[in-house]
């Protein structure tokens, strides 16, 4: 049986590319210090716009995930080791590109006693070391549920803690076949009942064969998960090795997920096609060091 014809992208989806030397600078600066970006590895649509901003989401531990999720293009297979001085590389980094906010992020490294847990926790400490006064968001793995790990992360205190749902439960086994939305779910609540101050942060991406009632069911999920953001965003293929795009989303169906949000009680709803997790994190941010939501 012959596939079905691929769905044209929308003209709300049609990016403008910016003109103008920062946004290369920052993408030399990254390559320079030997620093990897989510932006860059998963190829998100608003590269252009953050970069030329001087915005980036690092990326750690490698650029090769011990896990193979069906929508991201960071490649799967056997990471390389810890580089130990990547917390100081990061730090100049955001001494050079004048960051008063930073988002975290890694691979997954189930191949790690602890995830990866004391290497964000070493970046953390890097940043707050030598940045006194930036704000932090991390956004992890699962951990594969370990507490004790996500414990090591909450710690050193970032002002949000963000983990992504991705997608709604149905959909796991064949988007997300090595987690577990359960455990997901319940490393949300643990990270708000560890660290009642922190920020606690969701997303998942519409387009990928959900129901509208399914983005319902998981925005409620994480309103009682205790979620202070939720983002919502549009799924958009990678490559043609990944999945196609079941639907586009109009923009004035985020806005209604948004007053949904709102109307349960998450505190901040940030829902529209282009928006990634780490988009415009800092509008969230409260002030490096406050305590709570």
């Amino acid at each position: 049986m012959p596939s079905k014809p691929a769905l044209r992208i929308p003209p709300w989806l049609r990016i403008k590319l910016p003109s103008g030397g920062r946004c290369g600078g920052t993408a030399r600066l990254l390559a320079d210090l030997r620093l990897n970006t989510v932006c860059q590895s998963a190829r998100c649509p608003n590269t252009f716009e953050c970069f030329g901003a001087s915005v980036a989401t690092f990326l750690i531990m490698g650029r090769t995930c011990t896990r193979n999720c069906a929508f991201c293009n960071i490649a799967g297979g056997s990471p390389e080791p810890l580089e130990p001085d990547e917390p100081e590389r990061v730090s100049e980094a955001v001494r050079r590109l004048g960051l008063r906010h930073v988002v975290i992020t890694s691979v997954t490294r189930d191949d790690l006693p602890d995830g990866g847990a004391g290497h964000f926790a070493a970046v953390l400490r890097a940043l707050r070391r030598e940045h006194p006064g930036l704000t932090t968001e991390v956004l992890t793995p699962d951990f594969q549920g370990d507490e004790a790990a996500l414990a090591v992360v909450l710690a050193e205190k970032p002002e949000v803690f963000n983990h992504n749902l991705e997608t709604a439960p149905r959909l796991y086994d064949a988007i997300r076949p090595q987690a577990d939305y359960a455990q997901s779910l319940a490393v949300l609540r643990a990270a708000k009942r560890l660290a009642p101050g922190v920020r606690v942060k969701s997303g998942i991406m519409v387009g990928l064969g959900e129901s509208d009632d399914e983005v319902r069911a998981v925005i409620r999920d994480l309103h009682a998960a205790g979620c202070d953001i939720v983002t919502v965003g549009q799924y958009m293929r990678p490559s043609l090795a990944h999945p196609e795009v079941e639907r586009y989303v109009h923009p004035d169906v985020f806005e209604e997920y948004t007053a949904f949000g709102r109307a349960l009680g998450v505190p901040h709803m940030l829902c529209a096609p282009l928006v990634r997790s780490s988009y415009n994190a800092a509008l969230f941010a409260p002030p490096a060091g406050s305590p709570g939501v």
